[in-house]
Formats: C-alpha cells, structure tokens, sequence
C-alpha cells in the first residue's frame, strides 16, 4: 500500500480539501496522511471563515509524518499565505517529496478566494519549480501565466507558460470551457490532451482536490504521467456524474462512486445474461444485421467502453434463431457501447441498447408502437470525426438527440457507402431493450404478413 501525503486545509463540510482527499485516497487503496494548513468553516452554500494554522505547526506536521512514514506521493492544495507556501516549500525540499503533485487552489466553488494575491505569487516563484505536475483549472492558469485562457489554442499557449516556472508537467483541465470537458498536458515537448463529455450536475464541489488526490495516489502507485492523468480523468467524471445532492448548494463529488461501480459490475453482468437468456428464447433472429447484434450494458456512471458490458464476438443468428457463443463481459463491445454512453451523457438511466436491422418496415412498426425515434445522416457527419475510428455512432446518437426534449427509443440511420444502416435500441436494462427488440420484431412480422 503506498503512502500519499496531502497538503491542504480542511473543510468541515467534507467536500474538499483534506476530507475529500483521504477519502480519494482510501477507495484507491493508497494510505493517506495528512499536513493541516488552515481550519474553514465551510459548506455547500460558501466559505464562511478560516483558520490559517500556525507556521510553526504546519512545519512539525511534516516533520512528524515525513520523519516517520514518509510519502511515496504527494499533493499540495490550499496554502493560504506566503509564509505557509514557504514552509511547505522547505519541507518538501528537505524530505525530497516526489512526485509531487501541486493543485494551486485559489477560489473555492462558491466564489470565495482561498489564497491571498502574495501567496499566489509565493507560489508561482517557490513551489512551482518542485512540482511533477501543476493542475490548474482556467481561472487558475490565467493568474499563473497572466493572460486570459478560454479555449484550447489558448490552453496551449498557457502551459507552455506555466511551464517556464519551473513544473516537470502543466495539466489544464478544461472545465470551464463551453461544450466537452477537454484537458491539456504539456510534459516540456508535445501535447497531450484527454476529453470527457460535459455532465449536466451541479454538485461538483471538490473537483479539483478530488482529482489532484487521484492524480497523486495514481503516479505514487507507479503509473505514468499519463496513465496516471488518463485515469484520474475517469475518476472524477464517474465521481461527478454521482455527485451528491447535500446542502442547499453545490454539493460534493461522490468518490465512493469508484467502489460503487465495482461492486455494482457483478450484478450487471447477471442482469446482462438473463437478458440474452430471454433473447436466445425469442425467434428474432431475422432482426439481426449482417454484421451482427451486440446487447450492451453500463455501469452507472460509465466513463469509456472499459466500464460497458457486452457479448464478446457479438450476437449472431441460424435462421430465426439467436446464437450466442460467449458469456458477456466488460469491454466486449466498442460500438454499441458508444451509443449507450452519448444517450447516458443526457440520460444516465438510459444505460443499455442493441443494435438491430434497417428496414423503412421496421422504422414503419416502431413508429406503430409509439416508440420515439430519432434519425441521423451519415453524409453529414464531419471529415475529423469521420476520420476517427469509431467514433460515427457517438457523433451520431448525439447529433440525432440534441434537438429532442425526451430521449429516443431508437435511433438509426440509412447507411453510407460501405456502411451498413441500422437501428439502435436504448433502454434503461438490458431486459427492457429485449422486450423493446421483441415487441418491434412482432409488429414487423404482422406488417410483412400484410
């Protein structure tokens, strides 16, 4: 179990700081210590007072921990003061703390600052050079390089400044900017950039210390920069999207989220094979495409296809019957489970669906059965995305939903040259999308019959 230290104040509301960051820490199997820099009275609504602890106080937490159990990480988050940027500079010159991760809290959630102009300024001179990586959001990058950041060129501009003051890697995160949430690495010669859909969730308090924690447990635990920043971005999305509803306010990041997925993957795939149980029973296999079905399922708060069930090899048919050869697992599906995680990206319930056959017959039953339904246009999907292996039916789901104040129950396509069209059907399980698929097969039949 590594040990990863962090430098920070506390908040009483257990949001942020030092109470999001043990937890952080805890759930990634790190074991967490702690150094104290100031007392708030916070919660969901603001700041309503803080504490600085004394220098010499903050100094014998570090000689207490460092002297003794040492750190194979470490993060820094409020400072508060010069004198306390200083301090913590010198300790973690003295106790050689690396890889060092500095999170430059300035403002905290509700608007209120967090760090006097001369503590920003200690920062940028004193602790920046010790860092592995600085992680500053906009607002933050803006005060470190001392010129509006608003979009990604700018970003670029930024980290390359930012980098000049001393830090090994510049990491802005991007979640400030219009539209999906993009971040921008800079490691000292080439761009790195990792993106996320932007969730529509209010309770994001603790953001930025919850990610820098991950980031910190990550790199400590041996990964590399960017494994350790590609995950900590998984992290805080999964958290985020579970956020919790506490106070009047912005409530917390959940990073119990990370546990709650894992517990919860067993269950989904027992739910995902009494689903294509009932499939195999039904005699549906003419509603399978020619390049066959998949019958996808996320975890609640999925962030990538890694944590979207499917049937490995696919789904496919003898005749009217289903054949499926392999028991389904995590990761079996790309395609399909893109269309799942675009319809959760506005519907997080909607966590299921199966890509059936195109036929106007098919769209004619859905339609008779009141299903909604929602078209794209292949032809008009962009040149980089089009370029971008796999990802048309993102593009798609999402440009065929955007304009629909309710979530279809299918959404399809009339193909392209060399693609196949198709209907997807979504559903919030897999159960309820096979008896979707079942009632559509029905109605098709009693149509082609007449």
């Amino acid at each position: 179990m590594k040990r990863i230290l962090t430098i920070a104040g506390s908040d009483s509301g257990g949001g942020a700081g030092i109470q999001a960051d043990l937890k952080v820490i805890t759930v990634l199997g790190g074991f967490g210590t702690s150094v104290i820099t100031a007392l708030t009275a916070q919660n969901t609504l603001g700041v309503q007072g803080v504490h600085a602890v004394p220098i010499s106080f903050v100094r014998q937490q570090m000689d207490s921990v460092l002297s003794d159990i040492g750190a194979d990480a470490a993060k820094t988050g409020m400072l508060a003061s010069p004198e306390i940027v200083e301090v913590v500079s010198a300790g973690i010159r003295r106790y050689r703390l690396y890889p060092l991760v500095v999170d430059p809290v300035m403002v905290a959630k509700s608007g209120d600052s967090l760090l006097s102009k001369d503590a920003r300024e200690t920062i940028r001179k004193v602790l920046l050079p010790l860092a592995f990586v600085v992680t500053p959001n906009l607002p933050e990058a803006e005060v470190l390089c001392g010129f509006p950041v608003r979009d990604i060129e700018q970003m670029k501009i930024a980290a390359k400044k930012i980098h000049d003051l001393g830090p090994k890697n510049v990491l802005i995160k991007g979640g400030h900017l219009k539209g999906d949430s993009v971040d921008i690495l800079y490691d000292g010669q080439s761009f790195q950039t990792y993106e996320a859909s932007r969730l529509n969730q209010r309770n994001t308090h603790g953001t930025g210390c919850t990610f820098s924690a991950a980031l910190a447990t990550f790199l400590g635990q041996g990964l590399s920069i960017y494994q350790a920043v590609s995950q900590a971005k998984a992290f805080i999305t999964r958290a985020i999207l579970a956020g919790l509803a506490l106070g009047s306010g912005h409530g917390p990041t959940n990073p119990y989220s990370h546990i709650a997925v894992k517990l919860e993957r067993e269950d989904i795939l027992k739910d995902l094979e009494k689903a294509l149980g009932r499939l195999a029973q039904l005699n549906v296999g003419k509603i399978i495409p020619e390049c066959r079905s998949n019958l996808a399922y996320a975890g609640t708060g999925a962030s990538g296809y890694q944590d979207v069930a499917g049937v490995p090899g696919r789904i496919t048919n003898v005749g009217d019957q289903i054949v499926i050869c392999r028991e389904p697992a995590f990761g079996a599906t790309r395609h399909v489970a893109r269309v799942v995680l675009a319809v959760m990206s506005k519907s997080p319930e909607m966590r299921s669906a199966m890509n059936i056959r195109y036929h106007p017959a098919i769209i004619e039953a859905c339609e008779k059965l009141g299903l909604r339904m929602a078209f794209f246009d292949r032809k008009m999907e962009p040149a980089d995305i089009k370029e971008k292996e796999g990802s048309t039916l993102e593009w798609g789901t999402r440009e065929a939903i955007k304009s629909l104040d309710q979530i279809p129950d299918c959404v399809y396509d009339t193909g392209e040259t060399g693609k196949e069209p198709m209907v997807r059907v979504s559903g919030k399980n897999p159960m309820d999308v096979v008896e979707k698929v079942w009632k559509i097969f029905q109605a098709w039949q009693h149509q082609e019959k007449f």
